[in-house]
């Protein structure tokens, strides 16, 4: 058997693992002591089984050391083996030095990753140079692709869609958007000047006026992309632009200006919980879980436990 734990802030989506793949959900608290220690507390997993902890690593740092003690305790308290199902991977994009110095914080967190847990599942990482996690996590991993999520909402929400991606990192995720949907798509060039500063120059749309235009990208987090973006279609489409992106992590009041630019709708997946998160993405996250499971039970000779 195994047993499923959510750390704080993760609850929602955990029961929706434990509800598409009946693993047992147990409890994890944390207590934190006045000097800004924390205590850890979790009922024990089923021993020789996989203990599946879920978090979400948004605004990741102090997470970090929580999530530690929780892996090691599920260790000395039986389980076989300890897996993370992180829907948002931290620390992915700094995988090169850009200014001497710098440290390459995607190889260094896939290391850590590496010596604390068995397995990883998450969602749509944001991998630019590197061509797959297993570049910086040594173990076995499973990447949670959520196009056709994605895709399935702006077909039930928006008419005579046009996909528009902001940069040209987010092309591959419309390019298979469109593709599900038959849907036409640009994709923008962007210059950036810095965290919160950036310049987007936008191909001709003039085509598609009668469309809806749906800017598309894996992130938001400062949200200065789609924020240009969205000033870049002022007066050149007839309905409001809609903004999707898997990972809604929105620094301060970014939602508020992404408005006050003329969005007329913005939606993210559940990968982190917010008032925005309307696509779900637990039923494929549960099956890449229910897979690895599976393959480490039989890969120890073991019946692959429910």
């Amino acid at each position: 058997m195994n047993t499923l734990y959510a750390m704080p802030g993760n609850d929602t989506f955990a029961e929706l693992l434990s509800l598409h793949t009946g693993y047992r959900r147990q409890q994890l608290l944390l207590h934190h002591f006045p000097d800004g220690e924390t205590l850890l507390q979790m009922a024990a997993p089923v021993a020789g089984g996989d203990a599946v902890i879920v978090c979400t690593l948004d605004r990741p740092d102090p997470k970090l050391l929580p999530l530690m003690m929780a892996a090691a305790t599920a260790r000395e308290l039986g389980a076989a083996r300890v897996g993370l199902v992180a829907p948002y991977l931290a620390y992915m994009r700094q995988d090169t030095r850009f200014h001497p110095g710098e440290a390459m914080s995607a190889r260094i967190f896939g290391d850590w990753l590496g010596r604390t847990f068995d397995w990883l599942v998450t969602v749509e990482p944001h991998l630019h140079r590197h061509a797959t996690l297993a570049e910086v996590y040594p173990h076995a991993s499973h990447v949670v692709h959520a196009a056709a999520q994605l895709a399935a909402w702006i077909d039930a929400h928006v008419a005579r869609p046009l996909i528009i991606g902001p940069d040209a990192e987010s092309a591959q995720w419309v390019a298979a958007v469109s593709h599900l949907l038959r849907a036409p798509n640009v994709v923008a060039r962007k210059e950036r000047h810095g965290d919160r500063k950036v310049e987007i120059f936008l191909p001709d749309i003039d085509s598609w006026r009668d469309h809806t235009p749906v800017l598309l990208d894996d992130i938001v987090a400062s949200g200065a992309t789609m924020i240009q973006t969205l000033r870049c279609l002022r007066g050149r489409t007839s309905s409001p632009p809609v903004c999707v992106a898997v990972h809604g992590l929105f620094a301060d009041e970014v939602r508020e200006a992404m408005r006050a630019e003329g969005a007329g709708s913005i939606v993210t997946s559940n990968s982190i919980v917010t008032d925005t998160s309307q696509i779900d993405i637990s039923r494929p996250v549960a099956e890449a879980m229910v897979g690895l499971c599976a393959t480490h039970s039989a890969a120890a000779g073991r019946p692959a436990p429910a």
